[in-house]
């Protein structure tokens, strides 16, 4: 009874963080956390250290997918993932010092508003818009926002694919499928250094639920990767802002019962 309770609380998991992951470039932790939580009784820390992990075969997967499509950049990417990598470490570090009670709220609110912008503000940016961005200003505001999204994605484990999503589109002049193809490459490798801390510092996880919180999430993010890239920006907008406002509602919901 228990293996199928695991199963099945690992496989709503993996689908919201999955279509969160391929969709917007959302932290796999916004949704699996909360879940293991509620329903397993896991510590939070250590869920959060096991959504991480899930986050980057499904990131990568995403990445790859968003590259094929053209609607990845690499360069500047690669920038503010350094400044990223760096900080979500000490990020992890911090929250190992503080009670877990202060870990995941931040992400579910983010998730929710980051929706209705979507919805209501949708991101209709060109890749020919793009280019009239200065490259230096450019450079400057991704390693000033990957500081600030590297702390968020090792203190809380999530929250950091959200605000990367929306500096992308929003400060950065990103248009969106490039913006969330950008996140999830960033992610993947921000996901596997705020995993590899969380394991390092709270010890190994529980082998079954990592296993099959991987696998479901990986599965679904890659349903998604591929729609996405397929539809126009309009539909991606609208379907983007209402899978983040239903998984902002539903993580909220699960936090009220933890």
């Amino acid at each position: 009874m228990k293996l199928l309770l695991t199963i099945i609380v690992t496989f709503f998991a993996g689908m919201g963080a999955g279509l969160g992951t391929g969709f917007a470039g959302m932290s796999a932790a916004a949704v699996i956390s909360p879940m293991l939580i509620t329903f397993l009784g896991m510590e939070p820390y250590m869920a959060v250290g096991i959504a991480l992990s899930s986050d980057v075969l499904a990131s990568a997967v995403s990445a790859y997918i968003y590259g094929k499509n053209k609607n990845l950049d690499i360069k500047n990417g690669i920038i503010m993932m350094i400044s990223v990598l760096t900080f979500t470490v000490v990020g992890s570090y911090i929250a190992s010092l503080l009670p877990s009670a202060t870990m995941g709220s931040f992400s579910v609110f983010m998730t929710f508003m980051l929706g209705i912008k979507f919805i209501v503000r949708p991101v209709m940016t060109t890749k020919e818009a793009m280019q009239g961005v200065s490259a230096k200003k450019r450079v400057i505001q991704s390693i000033v926002c990957g500081v600030i999204i590297g702390l968020i994605c090792g203190f809380v484990g999530a929250g950091g694919g959200m605000m990367m999503l929306l500096i992308l589109t929003s400060v950065l002049g990103y248009e969106l499928k490039t913006a969330v193809g950008t996140s999830v490459f960033i992610m993947a490798f921000t996901a596997f250094t705020g995993a590899a801390s969380h394991f390092m510092i709270g010890g190994a996880p529980d082998w079954t639920v990592f296993i099959l919180c991987v696998v479901f999430t990986l599965m679904w993010a890659r349903i998604a990767a591929r729609f996405a890239n397929k539809a126009t920006p309009e539909t991606l907008n609208r379907a983007t802002g209402v899978i983040l406002v239903i998984l902002g509602l539903v993580v909220l919901g699960f936090s009220m019962f933890a």
